[in-house]
């Protein structure tokens, strides 16, 4: 359950957070963009893609791009793969794209852009350390308590808690752990959803797999998991019951058509009867002997 719930992670963005980045104050972190549209569940052909999918896609108002990745170290070369994903992704769909690589505190220093001559490619990128998580921790603990109002910028500063710059030595898991529970403490319950689903789905984008089981036993507690969860199976369910019933009319179709082969009937009228395609019906009469 719990792979099937991380490989389920944009769909929590998806049904969960959308209209919150629609109306969050990026430009807090230097992004500035037409707002968000949707999501993009992106799939791209393996050409020069050869590593993992892109983290996150948004299609914008304006019908362009939003690319985000995450990234906990530096290497130049992960430059070179996102500038890849970006190619394939506008050979594909003809769209402009801005990407956002948001570099977590471990990061002290980054490239601004890859320049490989006639080629430029010139990323925004978030440095994470020049925001001081512990004095926004203290304020939207603050804010949460006194049962005040949350605004668009204090829940995306909540997901991105974990990544910010920290006093103490803190492991990022437990980072992200703390956040989880302090988004559980906001009365409203979109907004406190909001908040969970977006700050596990992002986790999953920098945590490793120790990290992210941590996360799993806090969201044990939370009712929006449960309910995801329960809707998850409820899906499989549903598949698993739509294969039976499709392999119980494919068998008894094959039966009659069996059935028809002996009798003599004709492949055309065996074909209409059965619904059966001609190839699979040949190969019944090869096996019967009737070809």
């Amino acid at each position: 359950m719990e792979t099937k719930i991380s490989k389920q992670a944009k769909d929590l963005i998806q049904k969960h957070t959308s209209n919150l980045f629609k109306d969050a104050t990026l430009d807090f972190y230097g992004i500035k963009t037409a707002r968000i549209k949707e999501l993009i569940n992106i799939e791209l052909p393996e050409v020069t893609v050869k590593s993992s999918g892109m983290d996150i896609v948004f299609l914008l108002e304006d019908n362009s791009y939003l690319h985000f990745e995450f990234q906990a170290t530096y290497n130049k070369k992960d430059l070179m793969r996102f500038a890849a994903y970006d190619i394939n992704l506008y050979e594909r769909d003809g769209r402009k794209i801005q990407t956002v690589v948001i570099y977590t505190s471990d990061v002290k220093k980054a490239d601004t852009e890859l320049n490989i001559g006639s080629l430029t490619f010139n990323p925004d990128k978030v440095m994470m350390i020049a925001y001081d998580g512990n004095f926004i921790y203290e304020q939207l603990d603050r804010k949460i308590k006194n049962g005040a109002e949350l605004s668009d910028l204090d829940m995306v500063n909540l997901i991105f808690l974990p990544l910010m710059r920290v006093k103490d030595t803190t492991p990022r898991d437990e980072l992200a752990v703390n956040s989880i529970k302090l988004a559980q403490t906001i009365n409203d319950d979109k907004k406190r959803d909001a908040c969970i689903a977006a700050a596990y789905a992002f986790a999953e984008k920098y945590l490793d797999d120790i990290g992210r089981k941590k996360i799993l036993e806090v969201l044990k507690m939370s009712d929006m998991l449960a309910d995801y969860v329960e809707e998850t199976v409820e899906k499989a369910v549903e598949k698993a019951v739509e294969k039976a019933v499709e392999k119980a009319v494919e068998n008894r179709d094959t039966e009659l058509a069996k059935k028809a082969i002996n009798e003599g009937i004709a492949t055309e009228v065996i074909r209409n009867i059965t619904g059966l395609p001609i190839e699979i019906i040949k190969n019944l009469q090869f096996e019967l002997g009737r070809a």
